[in-house]
């Protein structure tokens, strides 16, 4: 059966490298890196649908461009529904021009300096944020990641220039 100097041998052995050449080559098209997301920060909140305050917050405060620029941000961003929880008025106050100083130290305060995935911010206590201020990392029962009082209800949008997590609640700085 095998003949060394015959055929079946010869047989065997192309074929047994074409199969290796096969299965390597499927291994190889499996292993391909995740692609890098083609949206940027802005673009997938606006994407997303449940930002629109949030964007129309960052127009307000000229943030825009800053968190379309190449970054990366860790964007822990509060949901149509957090700002809702705000009291009556204060989303319209803050959204006026004379007020653009404060809105920017709020919206400024949910974003941290490099990607940060929620296996990084968990080993985190406090995390420096833009602002300059620092949101308390804490860990609550049934695994609750809260970010100063408010809780991370979806992690790790990638993003072109960075990560978004999602909050239910806006987080305010200590001084406001």
């Amino acid at each position: 059966m095998f003949d060394l100097c015959g055929n079946t041998f010869w047989g065997m052995l192309l074929g047994g490298l074409v199969g290796l050449t096969l299965l390597v080559a499927g291994v190889a098209a499996n292993t391909a890196p995740t692609p890098i997301p083609e949206r940027d920060i802005v673009d997938t909140a606006v994407a997303a649908g449940q930002f629109t305050t949030l964007v129309k917050a960052l127009e307000a405060a000229g943030l825009v461009e800053t968190l379309k620029g190449k970054g990366p941000f860790t964007v822990f961003a509060p949901t149509d529904e957090a700002f809702a929880k705000l009291p009556a008025g204060t989303l319209d106050a803050l959204l006026k021009p004379e007020n653009k100083a404060r809105l920017t130290a709020i919206l400024t305060y949910h974003v941290v300096p490099g990607k940060l995935l929620a296996a990084d911010v968990v080993k985190q206590s406090n995390l420096k944020t833009v602002q300059g201020g620092s949101l308390r990392v804490s860990i609550k029962a049934g695994s609750n990641v809260l970010l100063d009082n408010a809780r991370v209800v979806k992690t790790d949008i990638l993003c072109s220039n960075g990560v978004i997590h999602v909050i239910d609640s806006v987080v305010l700085p200590q001084d406001n």
